[in-house]
């Protein structure tokens, strides 16, 4: 392998929990609230969906059901679709829902997984090219330049960038020709077999991880270094 592209949310970093979002949020406005009102509130927004990178949500309301396909085509699409779905919680001040999606724009709401650093290295080591290719609505750089691991990345393909969505076969494309590698050279590690599996359409090689939470997947990348080895 030429290169390997890697999604970002679930596969080398996992947003915050739902708790952790909405307190920092809180912590920022200066809301009190009870710590049982609290807990509750966040468990309301994990059932919602309302967290990007978060738990899915169970049922789509009717205002969000027209832009959540195509949620990750641009940042107004992105915003309105996860606002839409953290207004069906009656939150305490209205406008914690915009600073709620704010905050997960942010870097301190992200975290690598335990290994991706260590992978990622690796990687440049071997002078493998490295891409991320995300479906998202906002711009990802500062997180992965806040965490360090921003020097290994050669190429960001985003869908909000491109107005188009994986498993759109272009976005790899582009990832592809960005590296200057063909697809039966590159692998791609995702962790959402529809929208990652759609590299295998180019004709990349495919790898998948389970977005599990940081603290539960200490080293799921790491096999992405043997799968690299055995096709060099």
């Amino acid at each position: 392998m030429s290169a390997v592209l890697f999604d970002f949310s679930g596969t080398l970093f996992r947003a915050e929990s739902t708790e952790s979002w909405l307190r920092a949020v809180l912590d920022e406005t200066g809301l009190p609230l009870e710590e049982g009102e609290l807990l509750g509130l966040a468990r309301a927004l994990d059932e919602a969906g309302a967290l990007p990178g978060g738990t899915p949500p169970a049922r789509l309301p009717e205002e969000a059901a027209d832009t959540w396909e195509i949620r990750d085509s641009s940042p107004e699409l992105h915003r309105a679709a996860y606002t839409a779905l953290s207004r069906q919680v009656a939150l305490p001040d209205p406008a914690l829902h915009d600073a709620l999606y704010d905050r997960h724009m942010t870097p301190d709401a992200w975290a690598p997984y335990p290994d991706a650093a260590e992978v990622l290295r690796a990687l440049r080591g071997r002078g493998i090219g490295v891409g991320v290719v995300s479906n998202i609505g906002w711009d990802l750089r500062p997180v992965f330049r806040a965490h360090g691991l921003d020097a290994y990345v050669d190429a960001y393909v985003l869908s909000y960038e491109h107005g188009a969505q994986k498993p759109d076969p272009r976005l790899f494309e582009t990832a592809c020709a960005a590296l200057g590698a063909a697809p039966r050279d590159v692998l791609m590690v995702g962790d959402n077999r529809r929208a990652d599996g759609g590299a295998a359409a180019l004709g990349c090689a495919v790898h998948f991880v389970d977005p599990l939470p940081v603290t539960e997947r200490p080293d799921a990348l790491r096999p992405v270094l043997d799968l690299v080895g055995r096709t060099a």
